[in-house]
């Protein structure tokens, strides 16, 4: 009987978002809205979760994917209306609904959690998540009777001037038992201000059937937050961020100046690490204990492990180990594992490599699709060459090699354990351990070569 679906609402266009982009698709610390909202429906129960779909809802389809079922809305003629093309898929289904919009990206797991329990300890028909707030101008409010019980909602174009001084307002968040929903939707009506059908009336038309409306106030306004506009998404952005920025900050991590660090609320971060101003922390990152991240570092879905140094670098889809040392101005790309104890020094970019413990890369150099050893020495801008002009290949380097500056490695190429490949070498054959390699023009001088005239030139 208790069985949660989810329903959410994703059909407006965003008029006032100015975008070709649906409204629920613009992102907040890295995720899209109605992602959020899908995760916070999806993290108290609802396994199931249908999402109503209008302006761009081939571009919302595309997005979630096969992560929840779709209903289309073709004319948005309010909230009720969006609700009732639901009934289509849901009208058999013997439980509870949640309703969520996916324009509020900042509601919570456990303000759900508290409203589903409250919904059940009430035994209501239906509950709806309210807030208290200060400046309500926007919100519908929560009417009650003398007995304090919930009577109606009255959105702000209907509501008459003392209806209008009340601060709790409706948070356009429901629990509603879904045999009671349905009647009540065919007796909505859109005689009022905006001409449209609003699913706040099923409360008065559950009340004046003698049904029981309950409402569970979040102590937190800011999850209330519909974000419609430009200067929303910023807000939401805003409140979310510093929201991560103190979870982190009470577990343990330093964060130099939380007002320039941004850290989306999926990124782990262990106690000690300490995070400079200008960092960027998204995706599925995670950063260990006693690290020190940036200034002016981006990491996006990085595995970093203990005691490591990184600053003024960008990585993503990477991994990073233990006690290294990585910046300034480095870019470490996909499938990147560097080991530890590893040095990745200024203007250095790794690609598709896998690097051995101890091994350093000072400067200057582009190491792509390669197989490195550990304690190797990579002299100053070094390449490995691994596109011929159709195909990527590897390069291998052993355990203990040094390579002189300014060398080419073209792969395919290995070069064994303990050999040395002389600066300036350009090396397209397999070089065998402990072996010297170099591959370079011979030096010719043509001594007296510059005369008076040549400087006249």
């Amino acid at each position: 009987m208790n069985e949660l679906v989810g329903l959410i609402l994703a059909a407006g266009k965003g008029t006032r978002m100015k975008s070709k982009l649906p409204k629920v698709l613009h992102k907040v610390a890295g995720k899209a809205m109605v992602e959020r909202v899908l995760e916070a429906a999806q993290s108290v129960g609802a396994q199931r979760n249908v999402v109503i779909v209008g302006f761009g809802g081939d571009d919302v389809k595309a997005y979630l994917g096969d992560r929840a079922e779709y209903v289309t809305q073709l004319e948005q003629k309010g909230t009720g209306h969006a609700v009732q093309q639901a009934e289509s898929v849901l009208g058999n289904h013997e439980g509870l609904i949640l309703l969520l919009c996916g324009d509020t990206p900042l509601v919570t797991q456990q303000t759900l959690e508290q409203l589903l329990a409250h919904h059940k300890e009430t035994g209501a028909a239906a509950t709806v998540l309210t807030a208290y707030m200060d400046n309500p101008y926007g919100y519908g409010r929560i009417i009650r009777n003398e007995a304090k019980s919930v009577e109606r909602i009255v959105e702000e174009k209907d509501g008459t001037l003392d209806e209008l001084k009340v601060h709790e307002v409706n948070t356009g968040m429901y629990i509603f038992n879904s045999k009671e929903l349905w009647p009540c939707l065919e007796q909505l009506s859109d005689d009022n201000a905006q001409g449209e059908l609003y699913i706040t009336d099923v409360v008065s038309i559950l009340v004046k059937a003698g049904k029981t409306v309950s409402a569970y106030m979040t102590m937190d306004s800011d999850e209330s937050l519909g974000v419609n506009s430009r200067l929303q998404l910023a807000q939401a952005e805003l409140i979310l961020r510093n929201r991560t920025n103190l979870a982190l900050m009470e577990a343990g991590v330093t964060l130099v100046d939380p007002h320039s660090t941004y850290i989306a609320p999926e990124v782990v971060v262990g106690p000690d690490t300490i995070i400079y101003p200008n960092t960027t922390l998204e995706g599925n990152t995670v950063v260990g204990t006693n690290n020190i991240l940036g200034p002016n570092t981006r990491l996006s879905n990085v595995t970093v492990g203990d005691n490591n140094h990184i600053h003024d670098s960008y990585a993503h889809d990477c991994e990073i180990k233990n006690d290294t040392v990585i910046g300034p101005f480095v870019h470490l790309r996909p499938d990147t594992v560097l080991s530890d104890k590893v040095k990745i020094g200024n203007f250095v970019e790794v690609k598709n490599s896998v690097v051995g413990e101890g091994t350093k890369f000072p400067h200057l150099s582009y190491i792509g699709d390669s197989d490195v050893g550990s304690k190797v020495n990579i002299g100053c801008g070094t390449i490995t060459v691994n596109y011929d002009g159709k195909k990527k290949h590897r390069t291998t380097i052993e355990d203990k090699v040094f390579v002189g500056c300014n060398s080419n490695l073209v792969a395919p190429v290995t070069v064994g354990s303990e050999s040395y490949v002389a600066a300036g070498s350009t090396i397209t054959k397999d070089v065998p351990s402990r072996a010297l390699a170099f591959g370079r023009a011979r030096q010719v001088v043509k001594e007296n070569w510059v005369t008076e005239d040549t400087f006249k030139k």
